[in-house]
């Protein structure tokens, strides 16, 4: 796996989080209360917003799925490979398990998108409409200038109370209750910060709508998902609840963002299998156990079901346990879309739960030496192997995957799970302080190398591995706390 060193700057920072979840005074970001100054690099910006996403993701508002997050992920990055400068952000795209429609974009590249967004969507080019205007406040800076503008407020009181105010409204909180959250997070000031201005608004249309016809989009679906939603009971003409930035739909954004649709070359562009397989997968993952049976009762009246109605229905047979019931329904379907991921990683899935092991794996194998490192692929194969009572087998893949591929903090935790059920207590310990760095705890990280070392049975790689590993976190600690105290003096 590969070193996560660029993690150590927003992980020290997470790690003197006070316990509220708020961002203490010790930490490492700058000051920019000096207006001369005032500038929030790109570096700065991740460091913040890797703090917030640690942040939504302890409070469980971030739907770990990997079939979903690879959707997501990989319709967000082709939306930001349109941007004119994408190598100097690492854009990073979560579903968010709220129901509400909206999306956001915090520093540093980190867009998130409310899975009630995705089930709003009418077609695929709407729902990049949402990631494209996301993608465009973040190339245009538009959070970091709002924090600039306002110079005399720190860089640090600005991710303590943007995360305060984000976690908030994900709760569902009140005005008042709100109000009260960022107070306890010194003071209300911030909240213009974070709300971009009627400019910076038609500013993110125009750059998004430029990146959806770029990417292959429909240039139109940005002004018809402002219509849909301005249609919409009880949004108020907006997307995104107004504490966070102001999204006014009015006539005259409708207006300007047809027309600079028009400007682009009129296209019908071709809508991926996967767009509908993830919006019944999300639908799936979001439904109460006791509502799933009402899902799609209607669809066994039809003579020939659509593929993504199909696929719904096998994942609430899953869900409600009838895995044998989804075989019968994924094994045809795998057969007629062999080039489909989604269709083969359920049909694995169905068959290892309907205890047809042999069955499972082959599917997973099958699917593999067509779409080598799939991510989804690789990740449910490994959890059929330690299902199976091949764990080692299950560490092997893991470790093959995210040697070339960056993985999540859950995918991390999964290979120490594998290490550890196949007795390698070394590498368990060391992929638990992968996951205490991903997550912003490195002292958490100090004792899981600590234990790594003596573990039984180390081979020589591994002793120099995790000593490197526990030097290199150490090292960088005193540097920090030195720098601490000299900026304290």
């Amino acid at each position: 796996m590969r070193l996560l060193a660029s993690l150590f700057p927003a992980a020290l920072a997470v790690s003197l989080t006070v316990a509220t979840g708020a961002v203490s005074a010790q930490t490492e970001l700058p000051d920019i209360g000096n207006p001369v100054a005032a500038t929030i690099t790109v570096d700065e910006e991740r460091q913040i917003g890797e703090m917030i996403t640690k942040q939504l993701r302890d409070q469980g508002k971030i739907i770990d799925d990997p079939e979903v997050d690879e959707y997501v992920q990989s319709l967000g990055l082709r939306l930001a490979s349109q941007a004119s400068d994408p190598a100097t952000r690492h854009f990073q795209y979560f579903t968010v398990n709220e129901p509400g429609i909206n999306a956001f974009a915090i520093f540093g590249g980190f867009i998130f998108c409310n899975y009630g967004t995705i089930l709003a969507s009418g077609n695929e080019s709407e729902l990049a409409s949402v990631l494209a205007h996301e993608t465009a406040h973040v190339t245009q800076r538009h959070l970091a200038r709002e924090v600039n503008a306002q110079s005399h407020q720190g860089l640090e009181q600005a991710a303590t109370i943007l995360g305060a105010i984000l976690i908030g409204v994900l709760a569902g909180g009140n005005g008042q209750a709100m109000e009260g959250a960022i107070a306890a997070a010194e003071g209300i000031a911030i909240q213009r910060q974070i709300n971009f201005t009627r400019s910076q608004e038609y500013e993110a249309d125009r750059v998004g709508i430029g990146f959806l016809a770029s990417a292959g989009f429909d240039p139109n679906a940005m002004a018809n998902f402002f219509e849909a939603m301005s249609r919409h009971e009880g949004l108020n003409g907006a997307w995104v609840p107004e504490m966070l930035r102001d999204h006014p739909v009015t006539a005259n954004r409708v207006a300007e963002a047809r027309a600079r649709a028009a400007q682009y070359e009129h296209r019908r562009p071709s809508q991926s299998v996967g767009y509908s397989l993830i919006k019944e997968r999300v639908r799936v993952l979001t439904t109460e156990r006791e509502e799933l049976i009402h899902l799609y009762t209607d669809i066994g009246t039809e003579h020939e079901p659509e593929l993504d109605k199909s696929y719904g229905q096998a994942l609430t047979l899953m869900a409600i346990g009838r895995p044998a019931a989804a075989v019968s329904i994924l094994e045809p379907l795998v057969a007629r879309y062999q080039g489909n991921t989604l269709l083969y990683a359920a049909l694995g899935q169905a068959q290892m739960a309907a205890k047809e092991t042999k069955e499972g794996l082959g599917t997973f194998e099958t699917a593999l030496g067509l779409f080598p490192r799939n991510v989804p692929l690789s990740i449910r194969y490994a959890e059929a192997l330690m299902s199976a009572g091949r764990p080692r087998d299950a560490h092997v893949t893991l470790l093959d995957l995210f040697n070339n591929i960056e993985p999540t903090p859950p995918q991390i935790r999964l290979t120490a799970m594998a290490a550890s059920a196949a007795g390698d207590a070394g590498d368990a310990y060391y992929y638990m302080s992968e996951y205490h760095i991903a997550n912003g705890d490195l002292t958490l990280s100090v004792q899981q190398l600590q234990l790594a070392l003596t573990a039984p049975n180390l081979t020589l790689v591994q002793k120099e591995r995790y000593q490197a590993r526990l030097d290199e976190i150490r090292d960088y600690l005193a540097t920090a706390h030195m720098q601490r105290a000299s900026n304290n003096q």
